[in-house]
């Protein structure tokens, strides 16, 4: 065997400690059953913008499906042009993540589906505004009854999150130049894709970037080496340390995910750099305290373009039909 034969079987045997392949099948979730009504039932409400006060935001809306999981914009626009204070985190893969939002308030994507549709300065909806658009249409209640055949009066604010669970748990994009290779494809990546990759093992990026998300997996400080400018961590949003109340978590962040990271510029929590190429250089700066070459950013970048998988093909809905008791758009904040 050749050395560069062994060298190849060495990086693929060290990244296969490190990374996991995305499944082909869509993954179980816990407490609450994956089944074909769940999941068109939470097609629909993922689409559907009644489900906000104003009538026009859905879940889509800020995770775009057509554009990486994300909206076009560094924060998302809510609630009568209202700007939000972080960038919306991907939809696509997010079943795999530890915990949801970019502190880990939600500990699944049930408990996060609820917090856009309360949110002000997003959808500015209440529970009872939900449930009370949804029994005004019978197709609605009858899609209800099918995915949950076991209660009495399905049409909850809980099985609507479950719905959405269901229908993002399909969101998983296998397949990628990367998951071939993790499946013993070394011609998977070109040389430079796997210089690149080598490079994010020994330089430290897979320190917190690792697992089946190649990140998503924990939370670390933003400026472990050297603080990044306030227009890259505004010094008001103090990151897990609203959630835990720690000091030690002042600032600290759930690692993103980095797959498909390549489709879903302005990078960071704060959406404020809008290059790949950037980006890396400034978490090599201000988490690893490396001034990387030009060379060995553009092959990080390259390796990290390998981590676009294939996205599902998502046909978009027809709604079901508002009717005379379907609550009217409110802009009233």
């Amino acid at each position: 065997m050749s050395s560069q034969a062994n060298a190849d079987d060495d990086l693929m045997n060290v990244a296969r400690q490190l990374f996991k392949p995305i499944p082909s099948v869509v993954p179980a979730v816990k407490d609450n059953p994956i089944t074909h009504e769940k999941i068109e039932l939470g097609k629909m409400l993922f689409f559907d913008p009644r489900l906000s006060a104003s009538e026009i935001i859905s879940c889509n809306s800020c995770h775009n499906l057509s554009t990486g999981g994300v909206d076009a914009g560094p924060t998302s626009v809510g609630h009568g042009w209202q700007q939000g204070p972080r960038r919306a985190p991907t939809v696509y893969n997010a079943v795999f993540n530890v915990a949801q939002f970019w502190d880990g308030r939600a500990a699944d994507l049930k408990a996060q589906a609820k917090g856009p549709v309360q949110a002000s300065v997003e959808m500015n909806a209440t529970p009872d505004h939900v449930i009370k658009t949804l029994n005004s249409m019978t197709d609605y209640v009858f899609m209800f009854q099918k995915a949950f055949p076991n209660e009495a009066s399905p049409v909850t604010f809980d099985n609507v999150a479950k719905s959405i669970e269901a229908f993002e748990a399909t969101l998983i994009t296998p397949a990628a130049p990367f998951d071939q290779y993790l499946e013993g494809d070394v011609n998977a990546l070109d040389d430079q894709q796997k210089a690149g990759l080598k490079l994010f093992i020994e330089k430290g990026c897979s320190s917190c970037h690792n697992g089946i998300n190649v990140g998503g997996q924990d939370y670390f400080p933003f400026g472990a080496s050297e603080r990044p400018s306030t227009a890259l961590l505004p010094t008001a949003d103090k990151g897990r340390f609203a959630v835990t109340k720690a000091p030690t978590d002042e600032y600290v962040f759930r690692a993103a995910p980095l797959r498909n990271v390549a489709l879903r510029a302005p990078y960071f929590h704060s959406g404020q750099v809008w290059s790949l190429k950037q980006a890396v250089a400034v978490m090599a700066q201000t988490q690893l305290g490396a001034k990387l070459s030009d060379k060995e950013v553009d092959d990080i970048v390259a390796f990290l373009e390998s981590l676009t998988g294939q996205l599902p093909k998502i046909e978009y809905p027809i709604l079901p039909t508002r009717t005379d008791a379907t609550p009217y758009p409110s802009l009233a904040k």
